[in-house]
């Protein structure tokens, strides 16, 4: 494992993206594969990463494999998983985007896990995005749905900031 800690010792990969709606700098799992796959020549290592759709109680979700081995030996391979939700009925995306973007976040996270990558100042550890706030229209939309099963309270507060009045209207569903 001599050269996967040389790696992990020398990866540069910098957060060279920017979220103009947070204002703040990350690293995608494509930044940290482009950083890594010369070192992977340099070291004669290899890495695949994989992906697989899941579902536990009823929660989808993508888990995300990085196989890493030495060329040499395949006897050393190291493997790390990092899982992901899948939130089909986020708000601008259709269901391709919401499996594709679940599938980057947990590869992001198991190419950090294996290459040691702290990302605890990153946009996921310190964004404080607000909630927005649901119009009438759209919050009667929401009841809706909830009285027909096919949305949640939970869900709707999650999602949004409700008025008190809202908050109250739910009391009575």
């Amino acid at each position: 494992m001599e050269k996967l800690m040389s790696i992990q010792n020398e990866l540069k990969a910098p957060k060279s993206q920017y979220n103009s709606f947070g204002k703040y700098n990350y690293r995608s799992c494509e930044d940290i594969l482009e950083a890594v796959k010369p070192l992977l020549k340099k070291y004669n290592c290899s890495l695949i990463v994989s992906d697989e759709i899941k579902e536990v109680s009823g929660i989808t979700f993508v888990e995300a494999t990085c196989r890493f081995w030495e060329n040499e030996s395949v006897d050393n391979e190291v493997i790390v998983t990092a899982q992901a939700g899948i939130d089909i009925h986020k708000k601008g995306m259709d269901m391709s985007q919401c499996f594709g973007s679940s599938s980057s976040y947990a590869r992001k996270y198991a190419l950090n896990g294996l290459f040691l990558i702290d990302d605890t100042k990153d946009a996921d550890a310190t964004n404080n995005h607000k909630k927005q706030s649901i119009s009438n229209d759209r919050f009667e939309k929401a009841c809706k749905l909830i009285t027909e099963k096919k949305y949640t309270v939970e869900e709707l507060k999650n999602s949004f900031e409700l008025t008190e009045l809202q908050e109250k209207a739910l009391l009575t569903l």
